[in-house]
């Protein structure tokens, strides 16, 4: 297995690229790893609306599950925001936005669905109109004689089965680009799914499954009463990180050609799955403090914020500084040298997808960091919840913290938000060592911050970018998670 020279296309094959979109497919399909909520979005019902945190591999699961459909000769089309880019743009009522979205929709969905069909539907809008929503229908009957006409084997193949199912898929993926959360920003995104809601009531042929940021389901959510119709089709994208470190796996052992079985591969435990990494990484890392000589996955799974995109982005970083120390073996002293700029992109990560809701996020985040007094008690990082209230208290003493909606946050807002952004986790000593957890998704929606028994910690993702000058003394203080899922 030795060899490996690290070139950027050897590391993005090994690795995987950090767009699924922008992966190549048959790589994608060859080491995508099935979550658990994966079965949960394809099942056959008329909305699903995916939820989930930047970097956590929605596109990714959308982009495999159109193959699936495709290869199953099934009627799939996916909407990407230029294709949505002029509908109920303008600050029209609520009631007029909903109705463009749900026109504009029928028409996308009628000439994206005759086209993957090697047709096309003339006049859609006097159609759609005449007919109402009934689309499928209206499509059908458009492409009932189109049989006869001399379309290439896979296309016939696909009209045949749209005749006999009359059933669509429709994908919408990447909305939150350009979002801002201003007003209107959520006023669009609630009457899109008002709008569709209403064509999936009215057309039982049609699919939607729709993907959106965790913010901007949280602001749609908290701004909009009508969108608890829709609560019971939102499904939240997570990751153990057991199943990351799987998933890792998966794309080593696919690389190198070799068969990966997702079940057995989660049934294994973690210093079993270790073994895979042996001819990519050194097996421990050779630091000091609570990081000496321990197994390198725990460091991995420590730096991530449980989302598949932070560990493709590290062992990335450290593969290209192998590659330029002429090394075969991602080492200690690689990720050593990449950890603080993997941790200032994880904070420039976490501001622009949080902007959105809490304009001065980066005078929050970066404030958190130890001062001299915590830095001397060695008390920085870690907090009781007394201790973190006060800690918000102090940054807050320079100005008040306002959201994007206009209401003043309180302390208890701000320890709330940081938890939910994956800043802050929850942290428990036990008689093995440290656990943490993250905030749990069902609860995403609580405004009030509660004290569960549990300390507080900055994730060590961020340690470096918080503390450039001295990065030794993470070593020396940080402790290593024992609980990697």
């Amino acid at each position: 297995m030795a060899g490996l020279q690290f070139s950027e296309l050897e590391i993005q094959r090994l690795f995987g690229h950090e767009a699924a979109e922008d992966e190549e497919p048959d790589r994608l399909r060859e080491y995508y790893f099935k979550s658990a909520v994966y079965e949960q979005v394809v099942t056959d019902l008329p909305v699903r609306i995916l939820v989930g945190h930047k970097g956590i591999g929605k596109s990714a699961l959308f982009q495999i599950a159109m193959r699936e459909d495709r290869d199953k000769q099934k009627v799939a089309i996916l909407i990407r925001p230029n294709d949505i880019a002029d509908i109920a743009t303008e600050n029209q009522s609520f009631l007029k936005a909903i109705h463009l979205w749900t026109e504009g929709l029928l028409e996308i969905i009628a000439r994206k669905a005759a086209n993957a069909m090697g047709a096309s539907v003339n006049n859609v809008s006097g159609k759609i109109a005449r007919k109402g929503a009934q689309l499928v229908d209206l499509i059908a009957e458009t492409l009932k004689d189109n049989h006869k006409l001399n379309l290439a084997p896979a296309k016939q193949a696909l009209l045949a089965h749209f005749l006999s199912s009359r059933v669509i898929t429709v994908y919408l993926d990447d909305l939150d680009r350009g979002w801002q959360g201003r007003r209107e920003d959520v006023v669009r995104i609630s009457a899109l799914l008002n709008a569709v809601r209403d064509i999936a009531s009215a057309s039982r042929g049609i699919r939607f499954r729709i993907s959106l940021r965790s913010d901007v389901y949280y602001l749609v959510r908290t701004s909009d009463e009508s969108t608890d119709k829709i609560e019971g089709s939102v499904l939240w994208q997570k990751w153990t990180n057991h199943e990351i470190f799987a998933l890792l796996v998966k794309r080593i052992e696919t690389f190198f050609g070799r068969d990966a079985d997702e079940a057995a591969l989660l049934g294994q435990h973690q210093s079993v799955l270790a073994r895979y990494l042996d001819p990519v990484v050194e097996p421990r890392f050779m630091g000091q403090g609570h990081w000496k000589n321990i197994p390198m996955y725990r460091v991995l799974m420590s730096l991530i914020r449980k989302r598949p995109r932070d560990l493709v982005k590290l062992c990335t970083l450290a593969a290209r500084m192998t590659r330029e120390s002429r090394d075969s073996l991602i080492r200690t002293s690689h990720f050593k040298a990449v950890f603080p700029d993997y941790s200032q992109g994880r904070i420039q990560d976490t501001i622009n997808e949080f902007r959105s809701e809490l304009p001065d996020i980066e005078r929050l985040l970066l404030n958190m960091k130890p001062n001299k007094v915590e830095r001397r008690a060695k008390t920085g990082y870690q907090y009781s919840t007394d201790a973190l209230l006060k800690k918000i208290d102090n940054i807050s003493e320079s100005g008040d913290f306002v959201f994007k909606n206009g209401r003043r946050a309180t302390n208890k807002d701000l320890a709330s938000f940081l938890y939910k952004i994956n800043f802050l986790t929850a942290r428990k000593e036990t008689s093995d060592g440290i656990v943490r957890s993250y905030f749990e998704e069902n609860r995403y929606l609580s405004s009030e911050f509660a004290d569960f028994g549990f300390a507080w910690e900055i994730h060590p993702a961020y340690r470096w970018a918080l503390q450039p000058d001295d990065p030794e003394e993470i070593y020396r203080r940080l402790e290593v998670s024992i609980d990697a899922a």
